[in-house]
């Protein structure tokens, strides 16, 4: 469609042509009916010949002919080449190799330094020290000569003074507390206080006690024995619809009175059915969720709380 300029839609957009449709007129096609892959059934498809499985023979190679990793290259001595790294090796040292001496020596003794590497040692020696001559030292003070006798028994043996004698009462300490005894009975007023209130294991001396006579003793009745089992005299009777196997006899008739049978109550048109108060009836209350939810959104505040809340 031209428009103002000269131009067309197309060559202003920038395209030579208005793209074709590709699927105008063709037949329309199931996709349960489609194939998987529809280039695979057209024209000539690669064939791979089949699988080879390995052998000796040339055919289980991808290649022609066999090939060499390396074509034209020279031999070389294993040998040759570990000697020629072993005199490289050598040619490092710096003197003769080290050979050990003769075989290990044997001892002869506990104590033997034969066979060893260093030599005996001085300190450990079995031998004497020099010792300096021996002085004695000089002699005790020489005081006095010592007072015969233990000391039990005998006066002026001991280093101190003889002590004096003092007269000492066999009964002194009985004579004392006696004393004492009597001065503390003098200064006492009247008898000692006593409570009556003394705490006890119980309240009285004897938990068991009851201050009222006892019930004379009860006898234990003794049952008589029945000498026989009872027995019935003959077997039960079976019921044929009269009183022939009770106890009792058959009752007497007893005439019913005649009277008027209770007509029911008929419940006129007018008067009122008696219904029962219904019980109390539950009523639909609302979660404090809603309740809050509520409180905080309405009509007024509902699109600035929704704002705030993201």
């Amino acid at each position: 469609m031209p428009v103002e300029g000269g131009k067309t839609d197309m060559e202003r957009i920038g395209l030579f042509s208005e793209m074709e449709y590709v699927t105008v007129g063709d037949k329309y096609v199931s996709q349960f009916n489609r194939p998987f892959n529809e280039a695979a059934s057209k024209n000539r498809q690669m064939l791979p010949g089949g699988s080879k499985e390995m052998s000796h023979l040339q055919a289980g190679y991808f290649d022609p002919h066999f090939v060499r990793i390396f074509e034209g290259e020279g031999y070389v001595n294993l040998n040759q080449v570990r000697r020629r790294h072993m005199m490289e090796e050598a040619k490092k040292n710096l003197g003769k190799a080290f050979l050990p001496s003769n075989g290990d020596k044997k001892l002869c003794g506990l104590g033997s330094y034969y066979g060893t590497i260093g030599r005996p040692v001085p300190f450990f020696s079995a031998q004497s020290k020099p010792k300096e001559k021996y002085e004695p030292p000089g002699k005790n003070l020489y005081t006095n000569p010592g007072k015969k006798g233990t000391g039990y028994g005998y006066a002026n043996v001991t280093i101190g003074k003889q002590f004096s004698h003092s007269a000492d009462f066999y009964d002194a300490a009985k004579l004392n507390d006696k004393k004492e005894n009597e001065e503390h009975h003098r200064l006492l007023k009247g008898t000692p206080f006593k409570l009556n209130l003394y705490p006890r294991e119980y309240f009285d001396t004897n938990p068991y006690l009851f201050e009222k006579p006892l019930p004379p003793i009860k006898k234990a009745e003794k049952k008589e024995a029945l000498a026989n089992p009872f027995k019935p005299s003959s077997p039960g009777k079976k019921a044929g619809g009269m009183k022939a196997g009770t106890f009792d006899s058959y009752p007497s008739h007893s005439a019913d009175p005649y009277g008027d049978k209770l007509t029911s109550h008929i419940s006129r048109k007018g008067a009122k059915v008696f219904h029962p108060p219904g019980g109390p009836k539950s009523r639909p209350t609302e979660s404090i969720m809603t309740l809050n939810v509520k409180r905080a959104l309405n009509m007024k505040n509902y699109k600035i709380a929704s704002v705030q809340s993201y």
